[in-house]
């Protein structure tokens, strides 16, 4: 684990943090004063959506580890709304808060309002999303999302070989949102793996769309997923079957099985296709322990929340603030020093175990 040291920064933002005092009535105890690092006041935690069940499980579990450190916590959602979300970090700022959280819905949309955070000598920590062309965000948590991909790619590799369709293959992709950087790096991990078997022809495209802008998914939106697998079947597959989709996220996983349901897969003798996914959403890993959904990626975001945790007691106490990649994240301003989190591939042989052994769910609720 590569360590970062700012001296020169800590002080500088011990001293800021002291003079303000935000929301705890602190008086300034300057640079010197041992107090600095006592000071524990609101940290604005901006979440993106409700609509999707991990954006929830993030922010409670972000709150409640913050609230058990001594902190208040200032937790919003913007429910995929762009100004929303700008106005609520706005707020935050207004309000003084001590340091914020941000898990944006669009990565570049947030820069004027970081830059007032910047100039009130407010941290940022870009939380599992990067935030884009801002020199304000100080740090980054997330999971490794190159690998996610990777891991996306392989299982879809390993459920086309076990289910004993011949080759070539018909395989369908599908990316996130394209306003989040993480989409990027998900579909990139995946066509590492892929794209040197749509090379030998192991793969076949039968809708022929393979650029990240096309197989995007705004909003990474189930109907929106939805919709254009029902058109891809029309389109590209009446007198044959599809055999895999790529999928990078669990809702659109569903949205996909929806249409290829509708599309008479899953009965009559009519399997349906491999099809990946992601965050291990309590309807898709029962999809996957009912034999529909193929995989998904498990990202514990406990642990995440846990490590955005400790960057936040590091920050606002002056400590040495620790991370292990410094490489792979620019923003387009700046490399944004990063705490990478390892990702869990999981199919109905393993997911049981695995998300029991972490805690995330209970036998009942996967019952």
């Amino acid at each position: 684990m590569r360590k970062i040291l700012a001296v020169a920064a800590a002080a500088a933002l011990a001293l800021s943090l002291s003079a303000c005092g935000r929301d705890t009535g602190t008086p300034a105890t300057g640079a010197s004063g041992s107090s600095a690092a006592a000071v524990k006041g609101t940290i604005g935690v901006a979440m993106p959506t409700k609509t999707s069940e991990r954006w929830i499980k993030d922010g409670d579990n972000i709150k409640q580890q913050l609230e058990a450190a001594g902190y208040q916590v200032n937790l919003v959602y913007a429910n995929d709304d762009i100004p929303t979300q700008v106005t609520q970090v706005n707020d935050m700022i207004t309000k003084k808060n001590q340091l914020l959280v941000v898990a944006a819905i669009d990565g570049v949309a947030l820069k004027g309002a970081l830059a007032e955070a910047k100039s009130a000598g407010i941290p940022v920590i870009a939380y599992d999303r990067l935030l884009r062309e801002t020199d304000a965000v100080s740090y980054y948590t997330t999971f490794d999302n190159f690998k996610v991909g990777v891991q996306q790619g392989t299982s879809l590799l390993a459920g086309l070989a076990a289910s004993g369709k011949p080759k070539p293959w018909n395989v369908e992709l599908f990316a996130g949102s394209p306003d989040d950087n993480n989409a990027t790096f998900f579909f990139n991990g995946a066509m590492s793996i892929l794209q040197p078997k749509i090379d030998d022809g192991t793969i076949k495209i039968a809708s022929g769309e393979t650029d990240f802008k096309v197989v995007a998914t705004l909003r990474w939106d189930a109907a929106v997923a939805k919709k254009r697998m029902e058109n891809i079947l029309t389109k590209s597959y009446a007198s044959s079957d599809v055999n895999g989709v790529l999928a990078p996220y669990d809702g659109i996983s569903r949205g996909i099985i929806a249409a290829l349901k509708g599309s008479g897969y899953g009965s009559g003798g009519k399997v349906l296709p491999v099809v990946t996914g992601q965050d291990a959403e309590l309807e898709s890993v029962k999809s996957i322990l009912a034999g529909e959904q193929y995989s998904t990626i498990f990202k514990d975001t406990s642990e995440l929340a846990k490590a955005t945790v400790k960057m936040i007691q590091e920050i606002t106490s002056g400590a040495t603030v620790t991370v292990n990649d410094t490489k792979s994240y620019d923003n387009g301003l700046k490399v944004v020093p990063t705490e990478l989190l390892q990702p869990v591939a999981c199919d109905k042989s393993s997911c049981k175990k695995i998300l029991l052994d972490a805690k995330y769910y209970t036998d009942a609720q996967l019952a």
